[in-house]
């Protein structure tokens, strides 16, 4: 299941430099994630400071 960034982002860009398939790109209002191009590899979640980043699985 792909990685969802919930509403706690603060746009601070550390998920997107993360990921190493480029599946985050920046919304109007917070980053979001490509679930087509999301390999569930978690490195969004790991830098990510608020824990904005999160599987469904």
């Amino acid at each position: 299941m792909a990685y969802k960034i919930s509403d706690e982002c603060i746009q601070c860009g550390a998920c997107a430099a993360e990921c190493p398939v480029e599946a985050i790109s920046e919304g109007d209002t917070q980053y979001v994630i490509d679930p087509d191009t999301c390999i569930d590899c978690g490195n969004c979640a790991e830098v990510c400071p608020v824990g904005a980043p999160s599987s469904d699985d």
